[in-house]
């Protein structure tokens, strides 16, 4: 296949740009705009491949993007771009509108255009795939079941209401248009290459740095997690063989609260790179709750496991693992960031 990703410099857009170009055969190519959080290191091992092609343009330039399909002509189109973090959309909502809301309609018109010139097999067999979130669901009880493909949507943030729209727009073209689109929701991802305002690389510079971990409220607050690489190969499995129309729930039954992440955080570093002044969890502090927060959020990804024979390979503490380890060999990418485009004291402490 030759498969369009939007947004590959970012994190998962890249982790599904390597696994593509790791483990499939297919051509890829990557159309990101290279904002703040993309970075060309992401996809460093497979940028002189033949199979892959960086076109840096904005998915919100709909007259770029269909010159790119037409040159590319390609089979499937995962879409990944998207302004991500909530903390942010309280800041600056325009920005998240203008990306996830303009940007997926502006992407959804020139990616229809080029599908109704398609002929035969090549238009039989086109497929768009939208990724999207599980906060565009609102929150969980305590005690409710977790999320499914049939929970009705309640978004409580700028961000999650900005992917809710988003994944209307998709359906939208979808139900009217017949154009061959489908959407996954998923939890929160982690891994190598997360940029440092999100929760798990934030609390791991932090505590390298021997700053404050600061957690919102009590840090009582459920998320569901996933392994970046895991959820990437379910992403390549479902547009390799997803169905228009269909939507898939992707996780990896791994809820925690965000306290014991940040203490299960700091025990591993205890033991990869003590610290001289004492276990890192003295470095937890506890700061005023941020606006609308979700309490809880949890997948239950039993459809997409059946669907697409596929299931989280990673459990929390080998991923956790992982990824710590990933950042103490990977010093001089967060810190090159931390010092040129990134407050370290700024809150990321959710998704």
């Amino acid at each position: 296949m030759k498969i369009v990703v939007t947004g590959g410099c970012g994190f998962i857009g890249s982790a599904v740009i390597r696994h593509l170009l790791r483990k499939t055969s297919h051509q890829v190519l990557n159309i990101d705009c290279m904002t703040y959080a993309a970075s060309e290191e992401t996809v460093a091992e497979v940028a002189t491949q033949p199979r892959y092609r960086h076109e840096a343009i904005s998915i919100n330039n709909q007259n770029a993007v269909e010159r790119a399909l037409a040159a590319f002509q390609p089979d499937a189109i995962m879409h990944l771009a998207a302004e991500s973090h909530v903390d942010r959309s309280i800041d600056g909502p325009g920005a998240f509108i203008q990306t996830n809301v303009v940007g997926t309609y502006c992407l959804l018109e020139a990616a229809r255009q080029y599908w109704l010139g398609l002929e035969g097999a090549k238009k039989a067999g086109f497929r768009f795939l939208h990724i999207s979130t599980d906060e565009v669901f609102g929150h969980l009880e305590p005690e409710a079941p977790p999320f499914t493909e049939e929970t009705a949507y309640d978004p409580r943030s700028p961000y999650s209401a900005s992917k809710a729209a988003s994944d209307h727009l998709v359906r939208a073209w979808y139900h009217t248009y017949g154009f061959p689109a489908f959407v996954t929701n998923t939890t929160n991802n982690y891994g190598p290459w997360h940029f440092p305002e999100k929760l798990i690389p934030l609390m791991i510079i932090n505590a390298l740095e021997g700053r404050p971990l600061p957690v919102y409220g009590k840090g009582e607050n459920i998320r569901d997690w996933l392994f970046v690489e895991d959820h990437a190969a379910a992403l390549v499995r479902a547009v390799e063989r997803g169905k228009p129309g269909e939507t898939y729930a992707i996780g990896a039954r791994q809820p925690r609260k965000n306290l014991d992440v940040v203490r299960q955080i700091c025990a591993i570093l205890d033991e990869l790179a003590p610290d001289p002044a004492g276990p890192r969890e003295r470095l937890i502090s506890f700061v005023s709750d941020r606006p609308g927060h979700d309490f809880r959020y949890e997948i239950d990804p039993s459809h997409a496991e059946t669907c697409l024979e596929w299931k989280a390979e990673h459990d929390f503490e080998t991923g956790l693992r992982r990824t710590i380890q990933w950042y103490l060999e990977h010093k001089a990418w967060w810190q090159r960031l931390r010092e040129q485009r990134y407050d370290g004291q700024r809150l990321g402490v959710q998704k």
